[in-house]
C-alpha cells in the first residue's frame, strides 16, 4: 500500500465522510447528509486519512483543548484497517490536545476489544442521555 496522508481540519464532504463511516462498519445516520455535514462543520477538531486522493479513515472530536476531549468518531474503511490509520488518527488527536487533556469517547459493542489496544483504559464512571433521533 502506498503512503497515507493525513489532514488537520480539512474540510470534508458530507458524501466523503458518509461513504467512510459505510465501508468502516461504524454506525452513524449516513441516509441524512445534512446532519453528517452538521456533525462536522461544529467540530473543533479533525483529523483525515487519505490513500491516493481518496478518504479512507477519519475521526472528529469536540475539545476546550484545557482538560477534556470527546472523541466522537473514528471510522477506517474495512479495506484500509489494520495497517495503524486508526491508531495514527488517534495519536494525531492526542497531540494536538496535548497532555493536560483526558480522551475519551464511547465505544460501540463490537469495537470495545480495540480501544485498549490503542491505549485506552476502559471506566466505569460515566453516564448518558441518549439521543432521541
Amino acid at each position: 500500500m502506498s503512503a497515507i496522508e493525513y489532514r488537520h481540519n480539512f474540510p470534508l464532504a458530507a458524501a466523503d465522510v458518509v461513504a467512510v463511516f459505510d465501508a468502516s462498519g461504524i454506525r452513524r445516520p449516513t441516509n441524512n447528509l445534512v446532519r453528517i455535514e452538521r456533525m462536522f462543520a461544529n467540530a473543533n477538531l479533525t483529523f483525515s486519512a487519505w490513500h491516493e486522493g481518496k478518504l479512507v479513515g477519519v475521526c472528529r472530536a469536540l475539545t476546550d483543548f484545557s482538560y477534556c476531549c470527546y472523541l466522537s468518531d473514528l471510522a477506517v474503511d474495512r479495506a484500509f484497517q489494520k495497517h495503524g490509520i486508526g491508531r495514527e488518527l488517534i495519536a494525531r488527536v492526542r497531540s494536538a490536545i496535548g497532555e493536560e487533556v483526558a480522551l475519551t469517547l464511547l465505544s460501540a459493542p463490537e469495537a470495545m476489544a480495540y480501544y485498549p489496544k490503542v491505549g485506552f483504559e476502559k471506566i466505569e464512571n460515566g453516564f448518558i442521555i441518549k439521543r432521541a433521533r
